[in-house]
């Protein structure tokens, strides 16, 4: 675990170290835990075909971008042009009915104004007719519900984001339901898995390191700030997940690998400048008030201050060397 003392926490005022002679104390710093986090997007949309049939064209490619609503592919299903066929042709028959009741009708009409035929032939007529009608106005709706699922062949993008993987080529046989492109959205963030005893320390708001792209190390330049946005309330496998929220990952890729610092809770530590600690013959000392030297195990050094791990008390008067 690498530890990270932020200075910023520290109260040790600047005069003091300058000064001849300081008083040193223990201060409460965080200890920060080196992680890798993993870019992932806050949301993954998926492209599916809600017709089954045959691809016949395929414009989704990996890596480029699609706008919401794009055409992604189109599917196409041989049976459905054959029952459309069917279908006209029927149309064109229940049209014919439809005439010939209409005639039917309007002959029968006639006679009974002439007095020839009776009101029963004239309703029977009228009901002959619409039944054609309705049967007619049925045989129209079922070739609108099979318009309805050939349009439904253009497989359109969710949503705007880069596409991610296209699983499907032209030619191929899909399914209703089945995916034909993965689509990431343009927003980012780290999504972080640490060990669940780090469970107690997580909280939405926490403040997380971030370095730049294939960073070993963290220094003040290429420091980044994030925010946890999300603590998940389940641990999986031992592991506490967690999303962080960092301006400026759209130049990462997706799934992408990054070393970030989280905070691993917080101690009390004796902090010196670093101008008091001395070195002779492979070992460290500091002096203090009296004039007698002590040795001192030091530990990192961060700017001009540098952490003491043994050998001083809260309260001892140092003076500079």
């Amino acid at each position: 675990m690498r530890r990270l003392l932020l200075i910023a926490a520290i109260a040790l005022p600047q005069a003091a170290f300058a000064a001849d002679r300081i008083v040193v104390h223990a201060v409460e710093v965080q200890d920060q835990k080196a992680v890798v986090a993993t870019v992932e997007p806050v949301h993954q949309l998926v492209a599916r075909a809600r017709l089954g049939g045959t691809i016949v064209s395929l414009k989704a490619k990996e890596g480029e971008r699609a706008e919401a609503g794009a055409e992604l592919a189109t599917v196409a299903d041989p049976k459905l042009v054959l029952q459309m066929q069917a279908l006209d042709a029927r149309i064109e028959s229940q049209q014919a009915q439809v005439d010939k009741a209409k005639t039917d009708l309007d002959r029968v009409d006639e006679l009974l104004r002439k007095g020839v035929s009776a009101q029963v032939q004239v309703d029977a007529a009228r009901t002959a007719y619409d039944v054609a009608e309705r049967n007619l106005d049925a045989m129209r709706g079922d070739r609108s519900v099979i318009a309805q699922q050939m349009s439904e062949g253009a497989v359109l993008a969710p949503g705007a984001g880069r596409i991610l993987s296209v699983p499907v080529s032209e030619g191929r046989v899909v399914m209703p339901g089945e995916t034909v492109a993965t689509l990431a959205e343009d927003r980012y963030i780290l999504r972080l898995q640490l060990p669940e005893r780090h469970a107690q320390f997580m909280r939405a708001g926490d403040k997380v390191q971030i370095g730049s792209r294939g960073l070993t190390e963290l220094t003040d330049e290429t420091r980044r700030e994030g925010r946890v946005t999300t603590v998940y309330p389940e641990i999986q496998g031992g592991r506490v997940i967690a999303d962080v929220e960092v301006p400026g990952l759209g130049d990462y890729f997706v799934g992408e690998r990054t070393l970030a610092w989280v905070s691993a809770g917080a101690r009390r530590v004796i902090v010196v400048p670093a101008a008091f600690v001395f070195r002779r013959a492979g070992v460290n000392y500091v002096k203090t008030a009296d004039g007698s030297e002590v040795v001192v195990q030091p530990g990192e050094r961060h700017g001009d201050a540098i952490e003491i791990l043994a050998g001083l008390a809260d309260g001892d008067a140092l003076v500079a060397p």
